[in-house]
């Protein structure tokens, strides 16, 4: 990928992790000009992009919004090192898990810097056009001890006794609580899919059935369709 005009989707059994990280260190280590290539080479024209600190939305020429983001990424941190761990694609779906470990460093902060990995969701969509393949969403996860390092030093330690005093309280709380899952084993369950054994073993067969759908067509088939989302 060491021209980024290049065509990068050519088909999909051809993804690599070599062409995926090309990509990737593109968008976040070269000069602003190269950069913004980068974005119009590889993302469409009404891309989103989704970040716990910001969202742009897909709109007409959100990209643009997209390449202001990324621009100013590289302005709070002019140097950043970067490595794709791993790649996933799911090819149904079109979409590319890629597993990120960075080392972003704020200028304004001489001497900090922040260690953090994050998974980033790429949602492909085909151009009958040109018969390639272009990001039409990117969507970067981060655990919470992960992102508050950007903007509060030491403060996943924080996040870290949270973490493990909420699961003291869920081993508590499943002791205290017992009987809830004794009558759901022994009396929703059963009452729900048949009193059988043989219904029972029917119906943990039929739970892959849901796998696959969209959000709406889950949301539609729940029996929580008829109350308010939050």
């Amino acid at each position: 990928m060491e021209n980024p005009g290049e065509p990068f989707f050519h088909i999909l059994t051809n993804y690599t992790v070599k062409e995926i990280s090309g990509v990737i260190h593109l968008l976040t280590q070269s000069p602003p000009s190269v950069q913004r290539e980068t974005i119009e080479t590889y993302f469409t024209p009404n891309a989103s992009f989704t970040h716990p600190f910001c969202r742009t939305g897909s709109w007409p020429n959100s990209r643009w919004l997209v390449e202001m983001i990324y621009r100013w990424y590289k302005i709070m941190s002019p140097s950043i090192d970067i490595t794709v761990q791993s790649v996933a694609f799911d090819e149904r779906n079109l979409i590319l898990y890629v597993q990120i470990f960075q080392i972003f460093r704020i200028w304004v902060i001489p001497f900090y810097y922040a260690p953090v990995k994050l998974t980033s969701v790429l949602t492909l969509k085909h151009n009958r056009g040109d018969g390639k393949y272009y990001i039409d969403s990117q969507n970067d996860l981060y655990q919470v001890d992960e992102f508050v390092r950007f903007f509060a030093p030491g403060g996943w330690v924080l996040v870290w006794l949270w973490q493990f005093w909420a699961s003291f309280f869920c081993v508590v709380g499943a002791a205290l609580l017992g009987p809830v899952s004794w009558a759901e084993e022994h009396w929703g369950w059963r009452q729900q899919m048949g009193k059988g054994e043989e219904e029972v073993r029917a119906a943990k067969r039929d739970f892959g059935r849901l796998d696959g759908w969209s959000d709406e067509e889950l949301l539609r088939k729940s029996e929580l369709s008829q109350l308010s989302v939050g």
